[in-house]
């Protein structure tokens, strides 16, 4: 495994916001999205005494990190599991609470790398898009089954794509003559089907149906929509949680669950807040942090990155 194929994104930065909760002896953190180790490697190395627990839906990034971090001995716990399954895994190694949670959203460098699982546009592989290659439906799946109608709702929510429509007439059209299956197919469709303005601007005109198409065979967003809240659920008191997205949708989730976090639920007018209805958060972040424009020079996949972090500062209320 090259180590110059993965470049782990704003890496000093998440260790960094971690650090004060990482650097207590004993402490527990969670790297949700292991991918090739990259950021797991640094937690361990950056906090000797700390044990990490690393989860990846991807069997294949599982074996990949599991050889990268063997010198680690059991320090690390490496889980095949979806994030959103983060209080299952815990309670089943017996964890009650974890004083850190990282996640680095999106697709990894080794599924975008490797031609065969269908994620990069640039090259012509077969329509799978599947991050666990042994469940679910493939992208191929998707466009050749989905009514136009929920087709055309999938690119405008999920790849913001203003020519949807334009896009789905076409995929109905020509699977009728005959399904997708690879994606060279569905890249010229795209370009076909775009007015000249539009690929004009923007990169490769086929990126926004590629992004939805992944976020929908994956559930991305509804596994997120559950992770998140679930993964500031095991933090102790001192926790802290940081979280790399990749695209406006993911980040918008992250800003409200953090955001909701960090308000005072008190009803309005009370003089003294009881304890109950303190925030639970503290913001870490002012908004969202963007990656400096040397890392976007040295890695270009850092380019879209976003990240947040959250503090835990009180346990739930009974």
């Amino acid at each position: 495994m090259s180590e110059t194929r993965h470049v782990p994104v704003m890496l000093q930065r998440c260790l960094d916001l971690l650090a004060p909760a990482l650097a207590q002896p004993g402490a527990i953190v969670v790297d949700c999205t292991l991918g090739l180790g990259g950021h797991s490697e640094a937690l361990l190395s950056t906090f000797p005494t700390a044990r990490l627990v690393a989860l990846d839906r991807d069997p294949v990034a599982l074996k990949l990190s599991g050889e990268r971090l063997a010198p680690f001995g059991d320090r690390a716990t490496l889980v095949h599991a979806v994030y959103d399954e983060l209080p299952e895994v815990l309670h089943r190694l017996g964890i009650a609470r974890v004083q850190g949670v990282l996640f680095d959203l999106g697709v990894s460098s080794m599924q975008l790398d490797e031609a065969e699982r269908g994620f990069a546009y640039a090259q012509d592989a077969p329509l799978d898009m599947r991050m666990d290659q042994t469940t679910g439906v493939s992208a191929a799946e998707v466009l050749n089954t989905y009514p136009p109608g929920e087709l055309v709702r999938i690119l405008r929510t999920y790849g913001e794509e203003k020519f949807a429509k334009k896009i789905v007439e076409a995929v109905v059209r020509e699977r009728a003559k005959e399904p997708f299956t690879n994606s060279a197919r569905l890249v010229e469709l795209i370009r076909e089907a775009l007015p000249q303005a539009a690929k004009r601007t923007g990169g490769n005109p086929a990126k926004r149906t590629f992004q939805a198409l992944r976020i929908e065979v994956n559930g991305e967003l509804s596994v997120l929509e559950r992770a998140i809240p679930a993964a500031v659920g095991t933090l102790a008191v001192g926790g802290r949680i940081a979280v790399l997205s990749y695209h406006s949708l993911e980040d918008r989730l992250v800003k409200q669950v953090f955001a909701e976090g960090a308000t005072s639920t008190a009803p309005p007018g009370l003089p003294v807040v009881p304890e109950q209805y303190q925030p639970r958060l503290k913001l870490l972040t002012r908004g969202a942090e963007l990656p400096t424009e040397e890392e976007v020079a040295e890695n270009r996949r850092a380019a879209p990155a976003r990240l947040r972090g959250a503090q835990r500062i009180r346990e739930d209320s009974a």
